[in-house]
């Protein structure tokens, strides 16, 4: 249970298999953020139909993150298919922090340019319904948030 995330919608429980074995060091970034709350009651601040659900931002506006380092890039074969998270990043490859996103079909053109570190096991009907953004920029007006996300062998 100690590479399992639970993130509570507010339509119940999203289960993520993490993926020490693609991404060591952002697994370790993910478990400790959860830890220590930081992720809790954060949004989904960039929603785009048919592509991801961005979240891990606690400004919600896309440009914010931890106040820990950047994380160095951790590119694997793996797919950016339906349910895959993976880290969001500036242009540099090397700038993932704290923000990630979930895929909801596949975006296999993000292959190797992004660090898969998780997949969705049960859940995927409730990412499905999160609250989608507008035009490009996929930016939600009053958008859906994670209630709570934990490690689940910290559970009790």
């Amino acid at each position: 249970m100690e590479n399992t995330l639970y993130i509570d919608l507010e339509g119940g429980r999203v289960t993520i298999e993490m993926r020490p074995d693609l991404a060591p060091n952002h697994v370790a970034r993910i478990k400790e953020l959860a830890r220590e709350g930081f992720y809790d009651g954060v949004v989904f601040h960039r929603v785009i139909d048919g592509f991801m659900a961005q979240t891990g931002d606690p400004t919600g506006t896309g440009s914010g993150g931890s106040d820990k380092p950047d994380l160095d890039a951790e590119f694997s074969d793996a797919n950016h298919g339906r349910g895959a998270v993976s880290m969001a990043r500036a242009q540099n490859p090397n700038s993932a922090n704290s923000q990630f996103f979930i895929v909801f079909d596949d975006a296999s053109f993000l292959d190797g340019q992004y660090t898969v570190w998780g997949q969705v096991t049960d859940g995927m009907e409730l990412v499905d319904a999160i609250k989608r953004g507008e035009g490009q920029s996929g930016a939600v007006q009053e958008p859906d948030k994670m209630i709570k996300v934990q490690v689940a062998a910290d559970i009790q």
